[in-house]
């Protein structure tokens, strides 16, 4: 069995898309544990009601150790690991561990509104504020730059001249909650390569 731990930070609903897509069975995969990144988030909350092992590490007990920690949780006990919303930057042996074995969703398409500092409403903001006429979301692989990992799956959204940061969250939400589960899939699946640094899908 294929497994995987998710990393969250906030309300979890992109765990929670992955969650029903698990219990649908649209995906053969085990979420061994969730790791959020600090106490009382709904996330964590999901993860109970599912039976599923939480933890918790936070840069408040762990500081720069945090990766570490992450680490020895998931080092032998998963194939993948997930990043839901997760705020924290991953760094150190863990990028090593798990080459190519990480990924993570950004709400923009990247490489355009992501990188340092581009999280949450913040990506949704800058958008709105250039006045482009298309965003949308982005799963990559995780690597030792900021959202620099290959990328694996992405899904355009329409901006409106009428969206806020908010609304343009919601509907681009709508996707991540489509192409994470997709790309779990499709990494479960063996179908994934990464060739010169992009990722090849194989039909």
């Amino acid at each position: 069995m294929f497994k995987i731990a998710v990393l969250v930070s906030g309300g979890g609903t992109d765990l929670q898309s992955v969650i029903d897509a698990v219990e649908n069975k649209y995906i053969d995969v085990k979420i061994e544990m969730v790791i959020g990144s600090r106490e009382n988030i709904y996330a964590l909350e999901r993860a109970k009601k599912h039976n599923i092992d939480t933890f918790v590490v936070s840069r408040k007990e762990y500081g720069e150790k945090s990766s570490n920690k992450i680490l020895e949780l998931t080092k032998g006990k998963v194939d993948l690991i997930v990043l839901a919303g997760f705020l924290a930057i991953l760094d150190g042996e863990i990028l090593n561990e798990f080459d190519n074995k990480i990924i993570n969703i950004h709400p923009s398409l990247i490489p355009s509104f992501c990188g340092s500092g581009m999280y949450g409403l913040k990506v949704h903001e800058a958008v709105i504020k250039s006045g482009v006429k298309f965003s949308g979301c982005t799963v990559h692989f995780v690597n030792s730059e900021v959202d620099g990992g290959a990328i694996l799956l992405q899904e355009v959204v329409p901006v409106y001249f009428e969206d806020d940061a908010e609304t343009l969250q919601r509907r681009i939400l709508e996707k991540e909650h489509f192409i994470l589960p997709e790309a779990i899939k499709l990494i479960s699946d063996g179908r994934v390569t990464i060739v010169d640094g992009k990722a090849k899908v194989i039909n």
